[in-house]
C-alpha cells in the first residue's frame, strides 16, 4: 500500500513577501492559522505560493522555515517541480533533506515533453529521493497532460502515490479512478472538490483554503463521515466565491483577498501585478457574503 501523503484540506499556501523578500512572521503567522483552523497539509512553493519567481535559496529557505514552523503538527508537501529534470531532482533532494513530507511535482512546462519523456522525468525524481511524490496534472499551465497509460506505468514507482488533478475533465479523472486505482486523486479545483471526492478522491489541495481554511476541511470531513448532503451544499454555496477567486491569474486575486481581510500576504511579484479595480470590487463583493470583510 502507498503511503498517504494527508486526508482532507492541504492549503496550497501564498508566499508573503515584503518588496522582494519572503515575509517570515506573516508565513508563520498564516501556517499556524491554518493549523488551528483544521487544514490538513501544507503544500509550500507550489503555483499560488509563485514558486517560479523565487530563486533556489529563498524556494529552499521558505520550505526550511514551513517544515520547522509546522514541527511535525501538519504534513508539509513541497513544490520542487521544474522543466529542468536535474534542477527538479536536486530540489527534491534538498527538500527531503530539509524534513518535507512530500513532493508536488507538476509537469515539465514550456518545453514540455512526450509521455515517455514525462516517465523518464519523473523517474529520475523519484529515484532521487525516498519519500512520497504527488503528480501535478495541470495542462491549462503548462500545455502538457499526464495520460492514463503514463500514470499507470509511473504507479509502479513506490514512492509516486498519488495525483493532483487539475485538468477539470472529470471524465478523466473517473478514467484515473478506475484504471489506476494505485494512485491517491486530489482534486486541484475547488470547483470540483465534491465530484472528485465522489470519484474516491482522497482531499483536495486548495486556493480556497487560504481565505476559508476551516470550511474547506470542513467540506471535506463532512463527505469522509458521510454526510454527502452537507458537502454538496456547501461545494454548491462556496461556488461564486470560488469562481471569483480565479477572476484574474491565480494567486492576483487570493493574495489580493487574504490583504483584504487583514493577513499579511504582501505584494505579488512580477510579471503578476495589483488586481484591475473593477475585479477587486466583484472579490469583495463574494467575501462579504460569507463575513470575511
Amino acid at each position: 500500500m502507498k503511503t498517504l501523503p494527508f486526508t482532507g484540506s492541504g492549503v496550497a499556501i501564498v508566499t508573503p513577501f515584503d518588496g522582494n523578500k519572503t515575509d517570515y512572521d506573516a508565513l508563520g503567522e498564516l501556517i499556524e492559522w491554518h493549523i488551528a483552523s483544521g487544514t490538513d497539509a501544507i503544500i509550500i512553493c507550489g503555483t499560488t505560493g509563485e514558486a517560479s519567481t523565487m530563486p533556489d535559496s529563498e524556494h529552499l529557505a521558505a520550505i526550511e522555515y514551513t517544515v520547522k514552523k509546522a514541527a511535525g503538527r501538519i504534513p508539509v508537501i513541497a513544490g520542487t517541480g521544474s522543466n529542468d529534470t536535474a534542477h527538479a531532482v536536486e530540489l527534491s533532494k534538498k527538500a527531503e533533506e530539509l524534513g518535507a513530507d512530500a513532493l508536488l511535482q507538476v509537469t515539465p512546462y514550456y518545453n514540455k515533453t512526450t509521455q515517455k519523456g514525462l516517465i523518464a522525468h519523473f523517474t529520475a525524481i523519484a529515484n532521487a529521493v525516498k519519500i512520497p511524490i504527488i503528480l501535478y496534472n495541470i495542462p491549462s499551465r503548462t500545455g502538457v497532460a499526464i495520460a492514463i497509460d503514463t500514470l499507470k506505468e509511473l504507479a509502479k514507482l513506490d514512492n509516486i502515490v498519488a495525483v493532483k488533478e487539475a485538468s477539470g475533465n472529470i471524465s478523466y479523472t473517473a478514467k484515473l479512478a478506475a484504471e489506476v486505482p494505485e494512485l491517491y486523486i486530489y482534486s486541484g479545483n475547488d470547483d470540483m472538490i465534491l465530484p472528485v471526492l465522489s470519484l474516491g478522491g482522497k482531499g483536495v489541495i486548495s486556493v480556497l483554503a487560504n481565505i476559508m481554511p476551516k470550511e474547506t476541511h470542513e467540506m471535506c470531513q463532512a463527505y469522509f463521515n458521510g454526510d454527502a448532503a452537507k458537502a454538496t451544499k456547501m461545494q454548491l454555496e462556496y461556488l461564486g466565491l470560488i469562481n471569483d477567486l480565479f477572476i484574474e491569474v491565480n494567486p492576483i486575486p487570493v493574495k489580493t483577498a487574504l490583504n483584504m481581510m487583514g493577513k499579511k500576504a504582501g505584494n505579488l511579484r512580477l510579471p503578476l501585478i495589483d488586481m484591475d479595480e473593477k475585479n477587486k470590487e466583484k472579490l469583495a463583493a463574494s467575501m462579504k457574503k460569507f463575513g470575511l470583510i
